[in-house]
């Protein structure tokens, strides 16, 4: 009998204490092989004690790394991206603290991934379609659909939505090495990470056969993001920025 995959998925955290779904994540843990590995990224709050207390509670299932000071999300994912790769990890993704994504979706890409070989990266899209439950505030999906375009213009790609926080890669050598520099942006690396992606196969075409969206079943707004609307026009300028370094 073939042993399954080793799986690490990231969970990058930043002042989460009071919308941490603890219960969550240890249901999650008992009834998975999956490896969770929580980046507290200098949280001011209780969210180190609560992660630790979490980890303990889950034995081997669940790890943390910690940062003495907060260098962003991009940062804290990468962080934690490589030294899940050290570990050996077989697939590595990401997936917000808030669970906007159940974790249930992790098995779904998985059985995506073992289906289709040829893939190298999963990502998770917020479709509001018929027989779906997708509960997000109008404004943030217009801005996104606007967001959206634009990065499929910039990267020659029809990607539907790139900030969803659910993503999932294969590890081999055309992704074992898309998290070693730091990103230019600390929210949108997303879009670079498929940008350096681009490189890597040499079209943006040969990214397109390799990358499964995947319209999620649920996904819903949690309250308390950090993003706010002024970061919308932030992450324009960043994207411009990924386009003259990856994409001239």
């Amino acid at each position: 009998m073939m042993e399954e995959p080793r799986v690490i998925i990231i969970v990058p955290c930043y002042n989460e204490a009071q919308r941490l779904p603890v219960a969550d994540f240890l249901r999650f843990l008992s009834q998975s092989r999956v490896q969770l590995l929580f980046v507290d990224d200098g949280s001011r709050d209780d969210t180190p004690q609560i992660l630790e207390s979490l980890c303990n509670d889950a034995g081997d299932r669940a790890l943390m790394l910690k940062s003495e000071r907060n260098q962003g999300k991009a940062e804290a994912v990468r962080q934690g991206v490589n030294f899940a790769i050290q570990q050996n990890a077989e697939f590595v993704g990401f997936w917000d603290a808030d669970l906007a994504t159940p974790l249930e979706a992790v098995g779904r890409f998985m059985d995506i991934l073992t289906e289709r070989p040829h893939l190298d990266m999963i990502f998770a899209s917020r479709v509001r379609l018929l027989g779906r439950k997708v509960e997000r505030r109008p404004v943030r999906h217009y801005l996104g659909r606007v967001f959206a375009t634009a990065v499929s213009i910039v990267l020659r790609l029809p990607v539907y939505d790139t900030q969803c926080g659910a993503k999932i890669f294969r590890i081999q050598d055309r992704t074992r090495t898309l998290f070693a520099e730091r990103f230019l942006s600390r929210w949108v690396f997303d879009v670079e990470v498929i940008a350096r992606y681009i490189l890597r196969v040499g079209s943006s075409q040969g990214a397109a056969d390799r990358i499964y969206e995947y319209p999620l079943e649920t996904w819903r707004d949690v309250a308390g993001s950090k993003v706010k609307p002024g970061d919308f026009f932030v992450a324009f300028r960043d994207v411009l920025r990924i386009y003259w370094k990856y994409m001239m």
